[in-house]
């Protein structure tokens, strides 16, 4: 392989300004891949319509979704639940030629050796619990007190599952077992739209805002199935981090406000592996 691995998330292209971002991404080489970590956008025929353009121009496009293409909106023709919804996203990337949490993981090969590239799709458990509080409700009902309250709460439905919690562990039961049938001589990148160790949320402006942003059964993840690198998006604050020697990548977009505040043209695709460092 001698293109490079890049990764990107948070598109949100229901902005124009965002839009017009996604329209400057462009490989380096024919052979180069893009990540996109989850929150392409919250209507259905918008997130094909990214991840079909993205796929016209890299040569493989892999994707993980997050919590904003699950969203049932009020104002989407598309008026799936759930997994339904989920199931809809895979059939509609697979028509695309877009890898799923679904598909055989695909395999980066360098000169350094090959690579297994994983995208995930576990959820949150609410177990990145509010400071102070000890309980799912405790911590809830912080965050309504303080006017921090995620969306999914309204618009993520967890059909048929009775709650998102439910329909996390699940995920994580079917993730863990795909996991452990990667080779085990063969390192990977493990991809997903929410941080698999909470570190990463311990910047952020409102702490109460953590418990949508992951869960702890996934802590240890980037250690048992031997990453070099995990990519993810979801808290808007792209910056590279290492946790017990593992590179992670926040790799996200975010709002025109927010990536306004960084200054200059906003650059979001990050390489991950391959090409120049």
């Amino acid at each position: 392989m001698t293109g490079s691995l890049f990764a990107v998330s948070d598109l949100h292209v229901s902005y124009e300004e965002n839009r017009k971002v996604v329209d400057r991404l462009h490989p380096e080489s024919a052979d180069d891949w893009l990540i996109v970590a989850g929150d392409v956008a919250e209507l259905f025929g918008a997130v094909e319509g990214t991840l079909r353009l993205l796929r016209d121009r890299f040569a493989k496009v892999i994707w993980a979704p997050g919590n904003h293409e699950l969203w049932t909106h009020p104002s989407d023709p598309v008026t799936l639940r759930g997994q339904e919804r989920y199931a809809a996203l895979v059939a509609m990337c697979r028509d695309l030629g877009v890898l799923t949490p679904e598909d055989d993981y695909p395999v980066w090969r360098s000169a350094d050796g090959p690579v297994v590239v994983a995208p995930l799709f576990q959820l949150y458990d609410y177990s990145f619990r509010a400071p102070g509080t000890s309980t799912k409700a405790e911590s809830l009902r912080r965050a309504y007190d303080a006017g921090v309250v995620c969306t999914d709460e309204v618009l993520l439905h967890p059909d048929p599952y009775p709650d998102r919690e439910s329909w996390c562990w699940a995920r994580l039961a079917e993730t863990e077992r795909r996991l452990a049938a990667v080779d085990p001589a063969l390192p990977t990148v493990l991809v997903s739209h929410w941080p698999l160790v909470r570190q990463p949320t311990e910047v952020l402006w409102y702490p109460e805002f953590a418990q949508w942003c992951g869960t702890e059964r996934t802590a240890d993840w980037h250690v048992r199935h031997r990453a070099v690198a995990a990519v993810y998006g979801h808290l808007h604050i792209p910056r590279t981090t290492e946790y017990d020697g593992v590179r992670f990548e926040e790799v996200s977009l975010g709002y025109p406000r927010e990536w306004r505040r960084r200054g200059g043209e906003p650059q979001p695709m990050r390489r991950i592996l391959g090409g120049e460092p």
